[in-house]
């Protein structure tokens, strides 16, 4: 292999084991979203893009080269001098092997980095929809909390004025009951607006849940497609050899 294909070569490999490290199941991805955001990072985010672009451009061109490559040997001529030298019959199946080989690694490099580079995205929105369910079912406990308790005081309230009207007949203090009623109607606002909080939160927690489901089943997605282009080259290692 020239230079060239040795480098492109070594490249489809970290790429294989990077996928795979993000295959990793004792990896969760608020771990990975945790150094997704270490401060070298944020330094090489400015050429990130860049870079990215640039491998991809380099990919292709290797690509098309090693295309043109197959073509071209695909389609030689096989003359009355190729029958009298054998030997350059076999030289020619060499070069066509060489130039398919070349494409294969050429196309699963330009596949698997766009596939990692998907991934990736794929980690930190689930990251981000998890930390976002989980913040939901807090607030959603904690507005649930706050309404049973308003309830209990609505009730104790409610108790205290039917005690204080049955009481002997005596009249209860008009101000006490003017109080009364008034506490009454804010804790029946107070616990309105927290059905309201509550009923807007398990919405949005159901919503979350199925972004989530739908991140889940995206990643899976990738994951499976991965596996079955890593049994795709290793078949084709073994053919080779």
């Amino acid at each position: 292999m020239t230079l060239q294909w040795t480098a492109v070569a070594s490249f489809l490999y970290v790429e294989i084991g990077v996928l795979l490290i993000f295959c990793l199941p004792f990896i969760s991805s608020q771990r990975w979203q945790s150094i997704f955001k270490w401060s070298i990072w944020n330094h090489l985010s400015q050429f990130w893009n860049k870079g990215f672009l640039t491998m991809i451009i380099i990919l292709i061109v290797l690509f098309l080269d090693a295309l043109r490559e197959v073509k071209k040997y695909s389609t030689a001529d096989q003359s009355k001098d190729t029958k009298l030298l054998p030997n350059m019959l076999d030289h020619m199946h060499m070069k066509l092997f060489r130039a398919q080989r070349n494409l294969y690694i050429s196309g699963f490099s330009l596949f698997l980095w766009l596939v990692m580079r998907r991934v990736i995205t794929l980690i930190n929105q689930l990251a981000t929809a998890v930390n976002t369910c989980t913040a939901l079912q807090t607030q959603a406990d904690s507005a649930n909390k706050a309404a049973k308790k308003y309830m209990e005081d609505n009730e104790m309230l409610k108790q205290a004025l039917t005690d204080d009207k049955g009481e002997g007949g005596k009249t209860a203090d008009p101000e006490e009951n003017r109080l009364l009623k008034k506490e009454v109607q804010r804790l029946t606002e107070d616990l309105k607006s927290s059905a309201d909080a509550l009923k807007k939160t398990k919405s949005d927690l159901d919503a979350m849940k199925k972004q989530t489901e739908g991140l889940t089943k995206e990643y899976d997605r990738l994951l499976q497609e991965h596996q079955e282009l890593q049994n795709l080259l290793e078949s084709g290692h073994k053919k080779d050899n």
